[in-house]
């Protein structure tokens, strides 16, 4: 061996363990593409017009409300022109019409939506419907609604295999799956790769840390929501104040850094969708750039 081979390959040798941690920090990276809910989108008079600024504002999608009052063609045809990607929609009567609800009639009008929501996700070319399983209160114990949502959401398992559209379930204040570890065997009840969660940074910071259940929920964790809140403001002001903070402000108790380090151990590469007040132009640019301070997105700069 000459010496600038030696030379060559001694610094190769000397190089690689850093390019072993290079590497591996690059596969910390959260590859997470960026995406508003439809309803934050208050400028623009048709879909077509709404979708171009979301496009122009540099995100990487978009998620519908299903069943809704748009035209399905009109939709997909403001999806082809732009090339925004409609990741995937949210149940839009959950709420009103829970899995959970004493009468089978509520209950079946429930099942009905989200079959709707489940086509209209395929049609979109989405991947998940967002679901809040079920609603615990006064009339509705907890044993009740575990045992009525996982049956009635069973139902429409089989139309979800049939076009491979996943339902995620979302942490929100429904006084139901409290805790990282329920929610996972709850997932976990069904026994299908085609339910998970959809995990909402903001909305877990009232009665836990997202750190823990992003590591609880693991690879169940299909989709991500993103918002703040402020322990403090919820203290001090009552507690729905807590969301009167911005993403990643000082009072913001997110703790993004970790959920972006925890997500990065996942491997997670999928969506990370805001759900905040939305508004025009100026505002959601506001949101975007927001997004890419406290995750540090990577497919920002593409």
């Amino acid at each position: 061996m000459n010496r600038r081979d030696f030379v060559v390959s001694a610094a190769a040798t000397l190089a690689l363990p850093h390019l072993g941690r290079f590497a591996r920090l690059r596969e910390a990276e959260p590859k997470i593409r960026f995406a508003v809910k439809y309803g934050m989108v208050d400028e623009g008079a048709t879909v077509l017009e709404k979708f171009k600024l979301v496009k122009e504002l540099g995100f990487h999608g978009i998620e519908m409300d299903s069943p809704s009052n748009l035209d399905r063609s009109e939709v997909i045809a403001a999806r082809d022109e732009t090339r925004l990607t409609i990741h995937g929609v949210v149940d839009s009567v959950h709420w009103r019409k829970p899995f959970s609800h004493p009468d089978a009639e509520v209950r079946a009008e429930g099942v009905a939506a989200l079959e709707t929501a489940v086509r209209d996700c395929k049609a979109y070319g989405g991947t998940t419907v967002l679901v809040v399983p079920a609603v615990v209160n006064k009339d509705v114990s907890y044993a009740e609604a575990w045992e009525r949502s996982t049956r009635e959401i069973k139902r429409v398992l089989p139309l979800c295999e049939e076009l491979g559209i996943r339902i995620a379930f979302e942490n929100v204040w429904n006084g139901f799956l409290l805790s990282p570890l329920e929610a996972a065997r709850y997932v976990d009840s069904f026994e299908s790769s085609l339910v998970g969660w959809y995990f909402d940074v903001g909305n877990i910071v009232n009665y836990g840390w997202p750190r823990h259940w992003i590591e609880a929920l693991g690879n169940r964790i299909f989709k991500v929501d993103v918002k703040g809140f402020s322990r403090k403001r919820r203290n001090d002001q009552g507690l729905w104040k807590g969301f009167g903070v911005e993403i990643g402000d000082e009072q913001d108790d997110g703790n993004w850094d970790e959920v972006r380090a925890a997500l990065g151990k996942l491997g997670y590469d999928s969506w990370a969708t805001a759900e905040v007040g939305g508004g025009g132009r100026e505002r959601l640019a506001d949101i975007k750039a927001r997004m890419d301070r406290v995750l540090a997105n990577p497919l920002s700069a593409k």
